[in-house]
């Protein structure tokens, strides 16, 4: 079950692409948080979403949110990736435990081993205020959806 709306978001603490450690509540009392969970690095719908937020960036930084994008990738991979991409927004590795933060978040796929597509809009006070995921990996979430979520805040 995905966390909903309403509930305090999990706290979590993991490595960007650069290999410094991103803490959730770190922001708290300062930005709100889209915490992106994505299936793969270096994979066509991951790519176009992540390259959707790269292309709006200016808009989350002017709504107070920071964007932080979770696979099960190792920490290289996502810098490789991120480089080539041009991401200026973390890009955190939940590779071990292996989708410990996707499962605490109720993303984490079983039996292929990764996180499904999942959005959790977090506040300045750590709850989420709106969450969504698609009904399959190779479903990319519409950009309408985030403009959605963002005006909840």
């Amino acid at each position: 079950m995905t966390i909903a709306a309403g509930q305090a978001a999990p706290d979590f603490t993991l490595k960007d692409q650069d290999g410094n450690m991103v803490t959730l509540s770190s922001f708290r009392g300062d930005k709100a948080v889209a915490v992106v969970f994505y299936p793969f690095s270096f994979t066509g719908v991951c790519e176009q979403e992540l390259c959707q937020l790269r292309d709006d960036v200016a808009e989350y930084e002017a709504a107070g949110v920071q964007l932080l994008a979770i696979s099960c990738d190792t920490a290289p991979t996502q810098k490789e990736w991120a480089r080539q991409q041009n991401w200026t927004f973390p890009v955190l590795s939940d590779f071990w435990p292996h989708g410990g933060v996707a499962r605490e978040y109720g993303v984490f796929n079983e039996d292929l081993g990764c996180a499904i597509r999942g959005t959790f809009l977090v506040d300045r006070d750590g709850n989420v205020v709106d969450s969504f995921t698609t009904d399959s990996l190779g479903t990319a979430r519409a950009k309408e959806r985030y403009t959605e979520a963002l005006a909840k805040l």
